[in-house]
């Protein structure tokens, strides 16, 4: 069994050994794009987690005859289940491959001079992802019901934050879901990402087609400062931008007046900090900042065939590409 996959063995026809956002980031990073550096836990190791320790016959057990309308009993038998998987110890050669990647990301992300080396790489801070197997397939859209744990830092803590990522196959929400949809439990595995977190002075969203009217020739950028969370879960109001893109010219700029941002402390803890006056209100990106993600989101959405979802961040200047999918609201209009 093969533990660890790095995103240049990986490309969008893996989305059973790395989930769907796995796949994606394999396809991104073999494009060329900006992705932070990082490797999956394949979802392999997931089924052999539940196999070699079964527990698997345990939650097949906890979910039988579970009747999912009943709010209370779906709630009570999906924490019995996320219990079971984190209080449940990984097979060893499963946890030192995790720590072994882990650990080489730190080398691998700097030039490895002799020092790093002695060293074995710094700790890096880093975001675990679920990827499900069978999410963001068109029939399955429920991507965002898995989990996701920012600035993880420490081999033990990555192994914990794999595991509970595991765990998030069961929430109530996603039970529920696979049983309306006919998904078996056992059939849905999961994969999990670890890869660099970026420490955003600005992140957002770039939707490669305009979502609130449909129009297929104009990108919109949504931008914000600090980390991108704030703009994912609708806490601040965007920066938005609009570009064409036919002759990827800037059309409209509505710039917000943003008074807080999600910041990394040196903890790696996300906390809210005020923005000084001076910042308030200035335009968040610079435009060609705007025009090199609306050209991302032109080339991701020509490779795919499909309008793109994108997420980036922007680190010291430098763009990176966290994720992207297709976007599933838009319809034909006619």
């Amino acid at each position: 069994m093969k533990t660890i996959s790095w995103f240049k063995e990986i490309s969008k026809d893996n989305i059973s050994i790395v989930g769907g956002k796995g796949a994606n980031l394999g396809e991104m990073y073999n494009l060329g794009m900006p992705v932070p550096p990082g490797f999956m836990v394949n979802a392999e190791a997931y089924k052999e987690f539940i196999e070699r320790t079964n527990i698997k016959e345990k939650i097949t057990q906890i979910l039988s005859g579970l009747n999912v309308e009943n709010n209370e009993e779906l709630q009570n038998k999906a924490n019995e289940v996320q219990k079971l998987i984190i209080a449940t110890e990984m097979p060893d050669d499963i946890k030192e491959d995790i720590i072994d990647a882990y650990e080489s990301m730190g080398i691998t992300n700097k030039q490895a001079n002799a020092a790093d080396l002695v060293k074995k790489g710094e700790d890096e801070f880093v975001a675990v992802r679920s990827s499900a197997t069978a999410e963001d397939l068109p029939e399955a859209s429920f991507a965002g019901q898995q989990a996701t744990f920012l600035n993880i830092k420490g081999s033990g803590d990555v192994v914990k934050a794999v595991r509970a990522c595991w765990a998030s196959l069961f929430t109530a929400r996603a039970i529920y879901y696979r049983v309306k949809n006919n998904f078996e439990h056992m059939q849905v595995l999961i994969a999990v990402v670890v890869q660099k977190m970026v420490n955003s002075d600005k992140a957002g969203v770039t939707f490669s087609v305009n979502p609130s009217t449909n129009n297929e020739n104009e990108i919109i950028v949504e931008a914000c400062f600090g980390l991108g969370e704030a703009i994912v879960s609708g806490s601040v109001n965007p920066d938005s931008y609009i570009v064409d893109k036919n002759s990827m010219e800037i059309k409209s700029k509505d710039i917000k007046e943003q008074e807080w941002a999600y910041v990394m402390d040196e903890s790696g803890k996300t906390v809210k900090k005020t923005i000084i006056e001076d910042k308030r209100g200035i335009q968040i990106l610079k435009d060609r900042e705007i025009i090199e993600l609306a050209e991302i989101a032109k080339k991701l959405e020509d490779h795919y065939n499909k309008p793109q979802d994108i997420e980036w961040a922007i680190e010291g200047g430098k763009i990176y590409v966290v994720q992207t999918r297709p976007i599933t609201t838009i319809k034909k209009v006619g």
